[in-house]
C-alpha cells in the first residue's frame, strides 16, 4: 500500500475545498478552517472564531459563483513552503470551469495550513497578486 505524499494530501484537501466553494456549501467550507482563522487582503483583514462565522463570511461569495456560472474549481498548487512539521504556506492559483465548459482564470492565494494526522485545515488566507 502506498502512503499519500504531503502534496497528495494537500491536493485532495483543496479539491474538496474548491468543490465546496463552487457548490456554495458553507458548512463544508467552514469545515476546512482551523479556528480561530483569518483572511487578509490589501484593504481588509477579518477573523473568525466559530464555524458559523466562517460560513457567514462565505455566504456572499456563493451568489458571485452562481452569477458567473462557475461549476467547478481546480486548485493549482504552485508552491509549498514547509514551516514546521505541521505548518506550511501553500500558494494556490485557482482555475474555474463555467457551465459552458470554458476555463475561467481565478485568483492566487497563499494559505497558511496546519496538517495534523493527514488532515489539513486553513489557518489564514492571504489574497496574493
Amino acid at each position: 500500500m502506498n502512503a499519500k505524499t504531503e502534496l497528495d494530501v494537500l491536493s485532495d484537501f483543496f479539491d474538496r475545498y474548491g468543490s465546496a466553494l463552487t457548490a456554495g456549501d458553507v458548512a463544508a467550507i467552514a469545515g476546512c478552517y482551523a479556528l480561530p482563522g483569518s483572511v487578509v487582503a490589501d484593504a481588509y483583514t477579518f477573523t473568525f472564531s466559530s464555524p458559523a462565522s466562517v460560513a457567514l463570511s462565505f455566504i456572499g461569495a456563493a451568489p458571485d459563483y452562481q452569477d458567473r456560472e462557475l461549476i467547478a474549481a481546480h486548485a493549482k498548487i504552485e508552491h509549498v513552503d514547509k514551516l514546521t512539521p505541521a505548518l506550511a504556506l501553500v500558494t494556490v492559483e485557482w482555475e474555474f470551469l463555467d457551465s459552458q465548459g470554458r476555463s475561467v482564470p481565478g485568483e492566487r492565494y497563499v494559505y497558511l495550513v496546519r496538517t495534523t494526522e493527514d488532515v489539513p485545515a486553513i489557518c489564514t488566507v492571504i489574497h496574493a497578486a
